[in-house]
């Protein structure tokens, strides 16, 4: 595999720090650690590494643009984007001009973010305990791949789009950047090279986190850090969208091994302000000071997005899920983000419903039963929601209840692209484009292309 190095100009320098959220953190020192400062203490790469953990809470990585985009784009008449920002309705319409904001916005904090766990994983002998440097090492190498892996499928042909080995993806950048030279003109790793990666960080980090050590002093309680169960749940991810259900079914049995639990509730859920609940796997801190929870915003206090019928009748009647609708001005929006006290929740990265509609599905396709059967898991998460079991499963009956349970966080393009569904354009609504479609792809921005004339643009925006 080629390693490269990246002009991502503007993600560079980091020192684009992410976006306006950001200057929340300089209340804190410890989160304001330049990615490319001297590290020259155990404490000093600690703090680096706090100093990444503020990169997935921005509003352009988990905070909220990388899941309203990709369901945007997904959008298959389910929902509307009504509200008055510019560039979500591009996305909406998959019409998306190359100069997009919220599409640049997540191009920059990932590499920005990628940048980041890069320096940490360069000063990892620095780290004074071998206990440190595994889990250390583990987290930064779970956040850059997180990361690949989000920006692969937006940016990129799906792993089931043609050949993965020949398709472009996007440049894989392994070593701390921290100046602009000519070396920095690279090219785009392919589809297949980013994957390998991905996979590769995730099993070293899994194995790594076991090792453990103290949790970091910003970590409240686990689901605040990267853990091992976190690796094998974002292992199950990638390994569903490559259609390997044997692997993706084994990785979320070892996530739903951790000491996790379903909510009482569903609202419980999503509704837990700055605390982490029994379920999170994964959950990225938001507080008054640090990080955002954009999909509060978007789709209920600005009422940016609009739930339209087609979604809304295929929950249940005593669906609890249906329960946090309402309507505003003839408008129905989703409360499953509400904000807590004034401010959004936690947002749950990894949680345990998902993991088990990931081995469901996963053991559903494959024939087997790993640590349960596809239809005991699917009823485990009908339950807490209030709906009869199901005494017989399908396919559809799966994909379904993955849609409702996982709605609004993300899932919709990964999904669609795998099980190959089309969608119908918005306006004027009568073209089909099949899952396969290049309007189905993010542009490369373009600063990037005009910065860097290798950096292939992809096919619809050329």
């Amino acid at each position: 595999m080629k390693k490269t190095f990246y002009t991502l100009g503007m993600a560079l320098f980091l020192a684009a720090p992410l976006t306006s959220c950001d200057k929340k953190l300089a209340i804190d020192p410890v989160n304001n650690v330049n990615a490319d400062k001297a590290l020259e203490t155990s404490s000093d790469v600690e703090a680096a590494l706090v100093g990444t953990y503020t990169g997935l809470q921005a509003v352009g990585s988990y905070g909220g643009y990388i899941q309203l985009t990709s369901d945007l784009l997904a959008d298959n008449g389910e929902e509307s984007f009504v509200g008055t920002f510019s560039d979500p309705p591009q996305i909406f319409r998959k019409n998306i001009l190359r100069d997009n904001g919220f599409v640049s916005t997540i191009w920059i904090n990932a590499y920005s973010t990628i940048n980041r766990a890069n320096n940490v994983l360069a000063n990892i002998d620095k780290l004074d305990s071998s206990a440190k440097r595994s889990r250390v090492e583990g987290e930064a190498k779970f956040i850059r791949a997180a990361l690949y892996f989000e920006l692969v499928r937006l940016f990129a042909k799906d792993w089931s789009d043609g050949t993965p080995s020949a398709n472009p993806g996007v440049p894989l950048v392994l070593t701390p950047t921290k100046v602009l030279d000519a070396s920095s003109q690279v090219k785009r790793n392919t589809v297949a090279e980013v994957y390998t990666q991905v996979l590769a960080d995730l099993t070293d980090a899994e194995t790594k986190m076991k090792a453990g050590g103290a949790l970091p002093a910003f970590a409240a309680n686990s689901a605040a850090e990267i853990s091992t169960f976190a690796a094998a749940g974002m292992l199950s991810r990638v390994y569903l969208q490559q259609n390997r259900f044997p692997e993706a079914a084994d990785a979320a049995n070892r996530a739903i091994a951790g000491p996790f639990s379903l909510t009482s509730t569903y609202a419980a859920e999503f509704r837990s302000g700055a605390s982490n609940t029994t379920e999170d796997i994964f959950a990225v801190q938001i507080s008054a000071q640090s990080g955002s929870n954009a999909l509060s915003t978007f789709y209920k206090t600005r009422g940016d997005v609009s739930i339209e019928d087609k979604h809304f009748n295929q929950y249940g009647t005593t669906d609890e899920r249906r329960t946090l609708f309402t309507v505003t001005s003839g408008k129905r929006l989703s409360g499953k983000f509400d904000a807590v006290n004034g401010v959004g929740s936690n947002v749950k990265v990894i949680r345990l419903a998902e993991m088990l509609l990931t081995r469901a599905e996963a053991n559903f396709r494959a024939g087997t039963t790993v640590g349960a059967t596809p239809l005991a898991d699917v009823n485990r998460v009908r339950a807490r929601v209030g709906l009869t079991p199901l005494v017989a499963l399908t396919l559809p009956a799966i994909l379904l209840e993955r849609k409702l349970e996982l709605a609004f966080e993300g899932f919709r393009l990964g999904d669609l692209k795998r099980n190959k569904e089309s969608v119908t354009e918005p306006l004027p609504g009568t073209a089909v484009l099949p899952w396969n479609s290049p309007r189905l792809i993010f542009p490369i921005p373009k600063r990037e292309t005009d910065i860097n004339p290798n950096l292939e643009q992809n096919e619809a925006y050329k």
